[in-house]
């Protein structure tokens, strides 16, 4: 079923969409809204849609999904036959799965904020941010590492699921808060193993990357 996006190109939450519609060779239509600095998505239109005045919105036939993690699992299990992003059948997996979905909510109240603040200077307490998103990149490192040590690397599992797309963009982003990576080893293995990834496409403030190459001599 083909679906429709209410997109801001500069969200994180509306990239995670776009990134897992194209990881999984969805087509689907996009609506442009004005967040900054139309703030369109408070518009009555929008807000008929989404009373919440958040972003992004989807919408399938008479469905409409308002919450990021939902719309992934949507996209997880209308169209992924593998079951691989979204590991129903396996329940101890799932679980981990749904924690580190709850886990991305908490980044985009951290790093996402600090970012917003940054940025924008919208008006939030942008030292309480940051503090905030430095916590969280922290419990994400010990998190990675102890994969690493287990012989993985993705945050939930052998493979990529919807958890590593959830956190991937305001984790990405946070350079834009000053949040550098440099002391992340593991965060900055998973990061470029997503960009990695078939399908893998950018927004602003993310690219792609770039594959070492050794050097011939003559």
């Amino acid at each position: 079923m083909t679906f429709t996006l209410y997109n801001y190109v500069l969200s994180g939450n509306c990239y995670k969409i776009r990134l897992m519609a194209s990881l999984l060779g969805v087509s689907y239509k996009t609506v442009a809204v004005d967040f900054y600095p139309g703030l369109e998505h408070r518009s009555p239109r929008m807000l008929a849609l989404n009373p919440a005045g958040t972003l992004p919105v989807l919408t399938a036939g008479d469905m409409v999904l308002t919450e990021t993690q939902a719309m992934l699992t949507w996209l997880a299990t209308h169209h992924d036959a593998t079951g691989a992003w979204f590991p129903v059948t396996d329940a101890a997996r799932l679980a981990v799965v749904q924690e580190w979905l709850g886990f991305s909510g908490r980044l985009t109240q951290s790093a996402g904020l600090a970012r917003l603040h940054t940025m924008l200077n919208w008006p939030v307490d942008g030292d309480a941010a940051r503090a905030s998103a430095i916590r969280d990149l922290r419990a994400l490192e010990r998190h990675l590492t102890d994969r690493v040590l287990d012989g993985g690397l993705w945050v939930a599992g052998d493979g990529p699921t919807i958890a590593d797309i959830a956190c991937f963009p305001y984790v990405a982003l946070s350079p834009d808060a000053g949040l550098e990576h440099d002391g992340y080893p593991a965060i900055r293995n998973w990061l470029y193993a997503i960009r990695g990834l078939p399908g893998f496409v950018t927004m602003p403030g993310i690219h792609y990357r770039h594959e070492k190459t050794e050097a011939v001599d003559d």
